[in-house]
Parts: structure tokens; sequence; C-alpha cells
């Protein structure tokens, strides 16, 4: 774990005393939006479009997911929004795949809306970029210790002392009191499944396909569909490692369904349905340049 990247300690400015410190989550974010821009900017200079959108379309994205991801945090974990209010809206954890897809691709029509630009073209020009940004992000969670998996004893677990929350044997049964730790004991530091960096490195591998993609469309629409048919398959399976309540049961006590695997399951259906009957309205074959 690194949460803090660099602490400056306590600055004085005009009379204001504060805190001042490089958070390694706040700076992934700042890393992720970087790397989409730049993607972006290369997108829009390869499709002869303006370039200075580019920056419009990131910043929207941006803020849209942010606020997104941290409203459908605080939803799925409201319970401990209640017993700590303050602390669970402005702690650095809440990047929420799902709650920033949604406020990211509001951001993004308003963008698009504003400067009548095609959505179905941009959705395809962007889709990379989405999960570009959710891989970098997960390293974030993964420095501050938040997003972790459930215990485990495997070769490949581990242990976030000061994570948000820690993997204590306190912490875990206090925060998560769901959750069957009696393979350990009071007073032990647990090891979970470093879930952050499993979807890291799968949302890289699917960037690298959705990028290789790109130039091949031939239906407008179709690699936005694709990304929510991966990403939604990516989701839904690695919620089964993860430590989000389950709240549809298929099988009592043993098998059920979380929030994010129910959407997960209604990106992969609407995906897969538009990739068989895209939108007629849209779907144009692309034209040989």
């Amino acid at each position: 774990m690194w949460p803090i990247i660099y602490d400056f300690g306590m600055i004085r400015i005009l009379g204001f005393e504060f805190h001042l410190a490089i958070y390694s989550y706040g700076f992934m974010l700042v890393v992720a939006f970087y790397t989409c821009y730049a993607l972006l900017f290369k997108e829009m200079k390869r499709l002869n479009y303006d370039e200075k959108i580019a920056s419009d379309i990131v910043t929207s994205a941006a803020l849209g997911g942010i606020v997104g991801s941290k409203i459908y945090y605080l939803i799925e974990n409201f319970d401990r929004v209640l017993l700590d209010p303050y602390g669970m809206i402005f702690s650095g954890a809440g990047l929420v795949f799902l709650g920033g897809l949604m406020g990211g691709t509001i951001g993004v029509t308003i963008v698009l809306r504003k400067n009548k630009l095609p959505w179905l073209q941009f959705a395809d020009i962007i889709a990379p970029l989405l999960i570009v940004g959710y891989s970098i992000g997960r390293i974030g969670c993964f420095l501050v210790g938040d997003d972790y998996g459930l215990p485990t004893k495997n070769i490949f677990g581990m242990s976030f002392k000061n994570g948000a929350p820690p993997t204590t044997y306190e912490s875990l049964s206090y925060n998560y009191p769901w959750l069957d730790i009696s393979n350990w004991n009071p007073g032990d530091l647990i090891t979970v499944f470093p879930t952050q960096i499993i979807e890291s490195i799968i949302g890289l591998g699917i960037f690298l396909f959705l990028w290789n993609k790109r130039e091949k469309i031939t239906i407008k629409g179709s690699l936005f569909f694709t990304y929510l048919v991966i990403s939604g398959m990516e989701r839904f399976f690695i919620e089964f490692i993860r430590l989000n309540p389950k709240y549809i049961w298929i099988v009592t006590d043993v098998v059920g369904f979380s929030g994010a695997q129910v959407i997960s399951l209604f990106m992969i259906s609407i995906g897969i349905y538009l990739l068989i009957y895209p939108p007629q309205n849209y779907s144009e074959t692309k034209e040989e340049t």
C-alpha cells in the first residue's frame, strides 16, 4: 500500500493552515485523465474532428464519472454511510465502475449534444478509453487499500493493514458482519483477494483488444456494444470474489448476485442485443477511405 505519495505536512498561506499531500488515489485519477485525453486527441485527429473538443469530452467524462462513482458507492454502502457519513463521503474510496460509467455517459452525452456530434460514432471512439481509465483507476484503489476481495489463504492473497477499511479481523467483522472469517482468529491480519490488480490487468487486456479493433468498425456503435458485453462479463465474474453484499439470492445463503452483477447482466444483454440488431437509424457501412 502507498496511500500517500508525498506528504508536505502543514502549509501556511496568508494566515490559513492546511495539510498538503499528494494522494495516490487522486494521482492515479490524474494519470487516467491525461492518458484518456492523449488517446482521444489522437483519435480526433485521425478522424478529422476538432481536437479541442477532446478536452471537453474527457473533462465531462471525468467529472461525471467521479460523481456517479461516488453516488453509487455511497448507495451500495449506505449502512456504512449511516455510521460514518463524513468519512464515507470525503474518503478517497469510491471508484465504482457502474456508477462511473453512468455518470460519465451523461457527461459525455451533454458535450456531444452541445456540439451536435454523432453519439454512436463517438461511443465507439470512447469505448477503449473507458476501460483503460478504469484499469488505471483500479491501481489507485490498490494503493489506497480499497475495493479488495474476499478473505483467502491463497498464495496470491494480500493484506491491507491500513486499508479503507483495514483487513484486520476486527475491522472486517465490524464492517462486513455477514463475512465468514471463521478460519482466522481475533487479532489476525487477514489476507484477501487483490481484486483491484486483477481487474487492472484484465482491463488493460480489454483495452488492447478494443483499441486494435477501432479501425475495423463497419457498423457504428458496434465497438461500444462490444465494450458493454466484455466489461459487463468482467465485472460480473469478479464480483464472486469481491466483498460487495448480495441482494438477489439464487440459492439461499450460498449463491447470490450483487447489485453490480445485476447491472452487469443488463449491460451484457443490451450489448448482445444491439450487436445482433444494431439501431437501424444509425447503422451504416463505413466508407472506404
